[in-house]
């Protein structure tokens, strides 16, 4: 079985630093809910009050209920008001957190290198984005109201206890160090159990990602038995982890509930003693007894928050790790003036995870301006060079440069800037087509998004319902595997990078519309440096050069008509291309 190279979890350090970065422009926000909630639950603190001079007052035969009545209802409307707004302002904190820490995730996970997000597999990227996500959102929209308002009524409720008479503080302070034991021991024991569930669930997730990506080569060397082994061996793992998780939580509630027993009984029995030593009237000993039943309702839903703050701070490690991978993505803004490049491919070997050499030596110099066409059987290496030289993967050995620069040495960013790629899969988003071109370029306006349309031939645009307002993709007009492919060299012609890498993009044109795709990607190349993952020849002969590639290594390069001349390898597969091509391809 494969190990996977799973993104990195953020430390404990970097999780504070991150959370602290979500909060410190939104403190004035975080105040006035801390203030309003203070209010309305000190107003909620003096029922108990009221009821225990109810029972004096019972007590010494004074029966005048309408003033207690009239002031409960006021507690209960200040009570009331105080909750309800202080809990509107702590969901807009937390949601406007929450947002930002999405914006900032999706943002960076999508500048990670190809290759990284391979090595991690896909499972471990997607259940951060899916699962970790859904536990930070849980915990910002149920926990974090929670937390605070219990907070809050802890606090106020000991400082009245103490109000009360020092000896209600104390005893009620008996249950601190078994509450302390219990949460101390809950975290050390949860927080490794949850943060190795979280990876057991991501393992999981790559397993069925792989199990489901692959069923055809599983069924077609009968491997489901293995596969389903694997998978169960995965759920196995997740569900143990989770069984634990469950145990320990059971745990800590009984432990709690002893605490609370602990502290009520020390009350009651403090309360009698002070009675009849007269150092307190019975209704200050019931208002004691009512803090301290009333405390522990917030007390044990704080510290029964433990666990899902445990699995909210173990995914919010992984989101931050995560994130944090690039770094800060800067905006995008396109060449003004595009000038071409060379590219430079000094001894350059390349190998995937099973240790065969995809590429091995291979030296080549793309001048300035010049479109060079990869061309070799399958498994021959053009798509691992075109990877390379896009900055998708990063070379084994050796070095790929832009005009001089090691693209190595380049942020992700820097290195979109100066070379672009379009492969065969193009994707479409859904949204206005004009969202969809600006993509390339947020700044420019519909006249300049049509002159990229024209550019590359795509005049299908005038004939949409709704012109460039038109929703495209997934849920609107679904776009001709041509037409995506023109959309995404419209993209490439806003973007206007000096060197440009076309992995087969016309291959699914299909034998009617290749010509044109292939006169529309010549338009778009214009004026760049180009390297061409021929899947036509048609698209070799057009090039400046012809780079034939075979088991890794370069055996061939020229132009077509001298490569043809030679009749060498190149030369036979002209022949055999010549002879088989349709007319339309002529």
């Amino acid at each position: 079985m494969t190990t996977r190279d799973l993104l990195p979890v953020a430390d404990a350090a970097q999780t504070r630093a991150a959370m602290w970065a979500l909060l410190r422009p939104r403190r004035a926000l975080a105040a006035g809910a801390a203030i309003t909630m203070a209010v309305g639950t000190g107003a909620g603190l003096l029922a108990a009050v009221i009821l225990g001079r109810l029972v004096d007052a019972a007590l010494a035969g004074q029966v005048a209920i309408a003033g207690p009545v009239t002031a409960l209802a006021a507690i209960a409307v200040v009570h009331g008001v105080g909750a309800a707004t202080g809990g509107v302002l702590v969901a807009r904190l937390g949601e406007s957190a929450l947002a930002q820490l999405r914006e900032q995730f999706v943002e960076r996970a999508l500048a990670l290198p190809l290759a990284r997000i391979e090595a991690a597999g896909a499972g471990d990227l997607t259940s951060r984005v899916t699962r970790d996500i859904t536990a930070v959102a849980e915990a910002v929209r149920y926990a974090l109201p929670t937390l605070v308002r219990s907070s809050l009524s802890i606090g106020l409720t000991l400082v009245a206890l103490a109000a009360l008479d020092w000896r209600f503080l104390a005893v009620a302070l008996l249950a601190a160090p078994i509450q302390i034991w219990t949460v101390r021991r809950y975290t050390r024991d949860a927080s490794p159990v949850y943060a190795a569930g979280r990876v057991a669930v991501g393992a999981q997730q790559q397993q069925l990602v792989d199990a489901f990506g692959g069923a055809a080569t599983v069924r077609a060397h009968g491997l489901e038995a293995s596969r389903l082994r694997l998978i169960t061996d995965r759920s196995r793992a997740a569900v143990d982890l989770s069984l634990r998780g469950i145990d320990l939580l059971s745990t800590f509630f009984s432990r709690l509930n002893l605490a609370e027993f602990v502290a009520l009984a020390g009350v009651l029995a403090v309360g009698y003693h002070l009675v009849r030593a007269d150092a307190v009237t019975v209704g200050v000993a019931t208002t004691a007894a009512l803090y301290l039943h009333n405390l522990f309702n917030p007390m044990n839903a704080a510290l029964g928050l433990a666990d899902e703050v445990q699995v909210a701070r173990a995914s919010l490690a992984r989101i931050v790790g995560a994130a944090h991978v690039p770094g800060p993505v800067p905006a995008v803004t396109p060449v003004a003036s595009v000038v071409p490049l060379d590219v430079q491919v000094a001894g350059v070997d390349f190998h995937y995870g099973n240790g065969r050499p995809a590429l091995r030596g291979i030296d080549l110099w793309v001048r300035a301006g010049e479109t060079v066409a990869l061309v070799g059987a399958s498994g021959a290496g053009k798509s691992t060079l075109a990877a390379l030289v896009a900055a998708i993967r990063p070379p084994t050995a050796g070095a790929v440069s832009v005009d001089g620069d090691d693209l190595a040495t380049l942020t992700p960013h820097e290195a979109r800037r100066r070379v672009a790629l379009i492969s065969q899969e193009t994707h479409v988003f859904a949204g206005p087509l004009r969202d969809d071109l600006r993509l390339a370029r947020p700044d420019a306006d519909d006249e300049t998004l049509r002159g990229a349309l024209a550019t590359v031939g795509a005049r299908w645009p005038a004939t949409l319902p709704e012109g460039l307002d038109t929703v495209v993709g997934e849920g609107g007009h679904r776009l001709t595997s041509a037409q995506s492919q023109q959309l995404a060299l419209a993209r490439l012609v806003l973007a206007d990078p000096p060197v440009a890498v076309l992995d087969e993009a016309t291959a699914d044109a299909g034998s009617a519309g290749a010509a044109e795709l292939e006169r529309a990607a010549a338009k778009a190349l214009a004026g760049r440096t180009a390297i061409v993952v021929a899947h036509r020849l048609t698209q070799a002969a057009a090039a400046d050069r012809v780079v034939v590639l075979d088991d890794g290594r370069i055996v061939e390069q020229g132009p077509h008509a001298e490569l043809v001349a030679a009749g060498g390898r190149y030369a036979r597969l002209w022949s055999a291309w010549s002879t088989h091509r349709s007319p339309t391809e002529s």
